[in-house]
């Protein structure tokens, strides 16, 4: 079943059990990936958003509500920060499982050495085996700096 098909049941689930913060969650993903649709048309006609587009969109969306929940937390807005981490919980639901700091370390070797990387210039080739193996598991922006340290 594809991220989409699950996202679409889950709707349907919420709307039975009368689960209006869950449904309000679901909704605002079912419209992000259409917002992503759109733009993805409007650049190369008919475009198709993947399993692995949604993951990404996904993964961003966790990013922004915990930005979110830590602003909502400093400000002393600790109901509306609540809410957000609620919101992070039902993404979550349809992310695969993080990967472990040891896991991360050795897909990260596995990368450099199946992009023959030797420098710091190769690090977008190590990036993008990454992705396409570990989008959604991984959170890239502290890998990047692993990277980094491992490559220099």
């Amino acid at each position: 079943m594809s991220l989409r098909e699950q996202l679409q049941s889950g709707i349907k689930e919420a709307m039975k059990a009368k689960m209006a913060d869950r449904l309000s969650t679901l909704r605002l993903i079912n419209a992000a990936i259409k917002d992503r649709e759109i733009a993805g048309r409007s650049e190369a006609g008919e475009v198709e958003v993947t399993d692995s587009d949604i993951l990404a969109l996904l993964g961003k969306m966790v990013k922004q509500r915990l930005e979110s929940a830590r602003a909502y937390q400093e400000g002393g807005r600790l109901e509306l920060a609540e809410k957000e981490l609620a919101e992070i919980k039902v993404i979550e639901e349809f992310l695969p499982r993080q990967l472990t700091t040891a896991e991360v370390d050795t897909a990260i070797a596995a990368a450099i050495a199946e992009a023959g990387a030797t420098s710091i210039r190769d690090m977008g080739r190590v990036m993008a085996v990454l992705k396409g193996k570990y989008t959604g598991q991984m959170d890239f922006g502290a890998v990047g700096t692993s990277l980094k340290g491992r490559l220099s």
